[in-house]
């Protein structure tokens, strides 16, 4: 059907295949894989929240999988996710929310949850999405794992510290007191960028230990004390903020790190890590 209000796919092809069966085989190769590590355990745990990597799926799968495995096996299902992305063009508002009605995928158009837009409080911007790639190529394995409906709310952060990730933390919590929906939100991010995978791993190392501890302050940092090329720091705090809004005992465990040098050798690689946050107080 002709959505005339929707987000076109861009990376598709690119980022990720362009067809149904194509996503649906690279997600099971690298499924059988990674099935004997991942913690299915935390199944049990009520998910509140993720970080996912944003690179091609070939590269960044082996990481992104043991979330989408652990979302995927669980009994919860989510009525809306909320995709807080870094903003990789310099398009668009300092925080821009999308206002579009769809997005398309390979497995068919995804909705826009307009109540939850509207309740934010957030500028909205389609321009800072369009040819923005670390919220589009999420989607596509989302809809794989989970097989069934929900809608999105893709958020693209421009200024990225600890005034901006909070406020954005503070309108999703303040606007699910209201819409009282079940709801997942994701931080779209890599981490260091075109190091060696030993440089790599020292630099950001103390950030994950601080991402487990849920201080966000020190994510910031030390992302900036060190330069440290972690382009979804923002969304990373942003989750962070809104975990500790939502409940009492949250918690942010790293899942699986790893980096390109696995799949295409280099001496730079790109490094990679997954997280699940949960709701240990509901227990």
């Amino acid at each position: 059907m002709h959505r005339s209000n929707a987000r076109q796919t861009v990376f598709a092809g690119r980022f990720y295949p362009s067809h149904k069966k194509d996503i649906t085989k690279l997600y099971e190769t690298i499924l059988l894989s990674e099935k004997l590590k991942i913690n299915y355990e935390l199944a049990d745990e009520k998910a509140i929240g993720a970080i996912f990597p944003h690179a091609g799926f070939m590269y960044c799968g082996y990481q992104a999988i043991h979330a989408l495995e652990i979302l995927r096996t669980a009994e919860r299902r989510f009525e809306t996710i909320i995709i807080v992305n870094p903003n990789h063009t310099g398009y668009g508002e300092d925080i821009s929310v999308d206002g579009n009605k769809f997005w398309k995928t390979p497995f068919g158009d995804l909705e826009v949850d307009q109540d939850f837009v509207s309740s934010l409080g957030l500028s909205v911007s389609d321009l800072a999405h369009q040819y923005e790639h670390s919220g589009e190529v999420i989607l596509p394995f989302l809809n794989y794992a989970l097989d069934y409906q929900f809608k999105i709310v893709p958020i693209c952060l421009s200024l990225q510290d600890h005034e901006h990730a909070r406020k954005i933390a503070l309108a999703i919590f303040n606007a699910n007191q209201v819409l009282k929906k079940e709801i997942l939100v994701i931080a779209s991010s890599d981490f260091s960028h075109f190091v060696s995978p030993e440089y790599g791993y020292m630099l950001d190392k103390p950030v994950i230990d601080a991402i487990e501890k849920l201080n966000s302050y020190e994510v910031e940092r030390l992302v900036k004390a060190k330069q440290i090329s972690i382009c979804g720091f923002g969304p990373i705090m942003t989750l962070i903020e809104y975990m500790k809004l939502h409940c009492e005992d949250p918690e942010l465990s790293h899942l699986r790190g790893g980096h390109s040098g696995e799949v295409h050798p280099s001496s730079e690689v790109v490094h990679y890590h997954s997280f699940l946050g949960t709701d240990s107080s509901s227990h």
